[in-house]
């Protein structure tokens, strides 16, 4: 039996969380997974999955909080206008529909000054389009006008 894919749980700098459904993600593409092994930050060692680049479209339906996800400033703007406000998603969970979840890196520079650590990303743009969808694209070479500037 095939596990499939339900959904995926974003991960702020911030600790804060957002969880999308499948239903509510039109198009996407996750650049070259691989598996890494090391230690974060002085952690433990362990299995780390790093993608080269990601872009998503969101549909406006998600662009709410879940219950179970800690979110103060989703709460405050809506996930949609969240993320725009904050280049700084870092990581997310890829969820099954066996319970599962794969979690994923994203690439990630900081816009913050030297010697200071950030939350923003250089590598992430986010705009939201015409027809009110979000298009998020973290990817060091590409940006969300390059990917889809036909949208907007």
């Amino acid at each position: 039996m095939t596990k499939q894919m339900t959904g995926f749980r974003f991960y702020f700098r911030n600790s804060e969380t957002w969880t999308i459904q499948r239903e509510h993600i039109g198009d996407l593409w996750i650049k070259h997974i691989t598996t890494s092994f090391g230690r974060i930050n002085g952690g433990d060692f362990q299995k780390i999955n790093p993608c080269e680049a990601f872009k998503i479209e969101i549909f406006e339906e998600a662009d709410h909080v879940k219950t179970d996800d800690i979110n103060q400033g989703g709460l405050e703007l809506g996930m949609f206008e969240r993320a725009l406000k904050y280049q700084d998603i870092e990581k997310m969970v890829i969820i099954f529909d066996d319970g599962k979840e794969d979690l994923v890196y994203f690439p990630y520079l900081d816009k913050g000054t030297p010697g200071q650590e950030g939350l923003d990303n250089q590598y992430q743009t986010t705009k939201i389009s015409k027809d009110k969808h979000l298009y998020i694209v973290i990817d060091p070479e590409k940006s969300v006008d390059d990917l889809y500037g036909d949208k907007f």
